[in-house]
C-alpha cells in the first residue's frame, strides 16, 4: 500500500470490516442478542478473573444469553495475554462445535485473546468466529484487526488479518464503572498514544484517519481530567470511549507494522517487564514526541495537534511540536500518572536490552537516541 502524501495531498483509506458500533445507556442489554450472527448462535465469553469474580457484569451477560446462546466462559485471561492461558481459552472456546461467536469483555488482553482464538480456529476450520466485544478500558484493542499475545519467551507477538477485526463493538458505560481509575486513565493515555502516532504513520490517510485522531486528542485532553474528578459520570465515560474509538479505528486496514517509536518502546517494556501498556505510554509518549521534534522528524504532523489542545501555533513547527510533548507531560501530571523506569522496577542495566528490542538494532543514531531517552526516564 502506497504511503499517504501531503504535497500534493493524496492517499487511500481501506476500512476495516466492522459491522456495528453501539454506544450509550444499556447498550449490552439492548443490543447483545441482536448482534449474534443467528437466532441459534452459541457464544463463548472471554474475560479476566477480576470482572468475573468482583463484578456482576459477566453474570449479567450470561443471563442475557441464557442456556440457548451461552456456550461457556473462560475467565482467566491475564495481562499481555500469555500463550499458555490463550491455549487453554482456545481449547475451552472450541470444545463445543456449535460455538460460532466469541464475546470478549475487558481491556486489551481479553479482546486480543479473542482475536487470536479466532485466528487459530480459522487455521483448523477455515473460518473465523464472529466476535462481539464489550470494552471496559480505553486501550482501543477493539479497533484493529491485529491480535497481540505473549509467547513463551516473554516476547509480544502479533498476527493480522482483516477478519480479526471484531464484528460488533458495544460501548456501555455501565461496564466501565468498575474499572480501577488508574487503569482507566492510563489506558486513556494509551489511546492518546494511538492518536498521536497515527498522525505521522506513513500510511495514515488525511480523512478519516488524521481527522478522527485530532478529534480524539481534543476529547482525551478535555475528558480525562474531568473523568478523574468525577469517575462515575456516564457522559464522560461515553465520550472517552468514543475518543478511544476515534484514536485508532480510523487507520482501518492501512495499519502495517507498528504505529511508531512510542509503541515500539511500549512492546519492549510491556510484557518483558510486566508493565501495563497504559503505563508504558505514560513513560514514553511525551519523550518520543520531543525526540521527533528535536530531530526534525514528523514535526509538521505533530505541530498540527497544538490548536486541538487549546494552544496557538507560533509558525515554528519544531518548537510547536516540542510544546505538544510538554502538554502531554502536563496532562500526565494532572492525572497523577507521571512515572519513571525505576518506579516500574526497571533499572539502568536493562536500557541496552530495551533499546535493542525497540529499535531492532545494536547501535546507530536511533539506538543512541532511544538509550538517551530511556536514561532520562530513570
Amino acid at each position: 500500500m502506497a504511503a499517504s502524501k501531503e504535497h500534493p495531498l493524496s492517499g487511500i483509506w481501506k476500512p476495516s470490516p466492522l459491522r456495528a458500533m453501539h454506544y450509550g445507556s444499556d447498550t449490552v442489554t439492548n443490543h447483545l442478542l441482536s448482534s449474534l450472527p443467528s437466532d441459534t448462535s452459541k457464544a463463548f465469553i472471554i474475560t479476566g478473573s477480576s470482572l468475573a469474580t468482583k463484578t456482576p457484569l459477566i453474570s449479567q451477560i450470561e443471563s442475557l444469553l441464557g442456556s440457548k446462546h451461552h456456550a461457556g466462559t473462560f475467565a482467566n485471561i491475564q495481562q499481555h495475554a500469555p500463550i499458555d492461558l490463550l491455549d487453554q481459552a482456545a481449547d475451552a472456546a472450541t470444545k463445543d462445535p456449535s460455538t460460532d461467536t466469541l464475546i470478549s469483555v475487558g481491556g486489551g488482553s481479553p479482546i486480543d485473546s479473542a482475536k487470536a482464538i479466532s485466528y487459530r480456529y480459522h487455521e483448523k476450520q477455515s473460518k473465523y468466529l464472529h466476535h462481539i466485544t464489550i470494552p471496559t478500558t480505553l486501550s482501543a484493542a477493539e479497533c484493529t484487526a491485529i491480535a497481540g499475545y505473549t509467547d513463551n519467551t516473554g516476547t509480544k507477538v502479533g498476527v493480522f488479518h482483516p477478519e480479526l477485526m471484531p464484528n460488533v463493538i458495544l460501548y456501555d458505560y455501565a461496564f466501565a464503572m468498575d474499572t480501577p481509575q488508574k487503569l482507566w486513565l492510563s489506558t486513556g493515555i494509551r489511546a492518546l498514544d494511538h492518536a498521536v502516532e497515527s498522525m505521522y504513520h506513513p500510511k495514515a490517510s488525511e480523512a478519516p484517519t488524521k481527522q478522527l485522531c485530532l478529534s480524539a486528542i481534543t476529547q482525551l485532553f478535555e475528558y480525562l481530567p474531568k473523568s478523574k474528578k468525577e469517575p462515575g459520570n456516564p457522559d464522560y465515560i461515553t465520550r472517552l470511549q468514543l475518543a478511544a474509538f476515534s484514536s485508532l479505528y480510523g487507520l482501518g486496514l492501512n495499519i502495517g507494522g507498528g504505529l511508531g517509536l512510542s509503541h515500539s518502546l511500549g512492546y519492549a517494556l510491556g510484557s518483558p517487564y510486566g508493565i501495563p501498556h497504559g503505563i508504558t505510554s505514560c513513560l514514553t509518549l511525551a519523550s518520543v514526541v520531543r525526540l521527533q521534534a528535536e530531530k526534525g522528524e514528523n514535526t509538521q504532523q505533530i505541530a498540527r495537534i497544538l490548536p486541538y489542545i487549546g494552544q496557538a501555533r507560533t509558525g515554528d513547527e519544531r518548537k510547536d511540536a516540542v510544546r505538544v510533548g510538554d502538554a502531554i507531560d502536563g496532562l500526565l501530571k494532572e492525572l497523577g500518572l507521571s512515572t519513571t523506569l525505576n518506579g516500574q522496577n526497571v533499572g539502568e542495566d536493562q536500557i541496552p536490552k530495551i533499546a535493542r528490542l525497540a529499535t531492532k538494532t545494536e547501535g546507530g543514531d536511533l539506538y543512541d537516541s532511544v538509550v538517551s531517552l530511556l536514561r532520562s526516564k530513570l
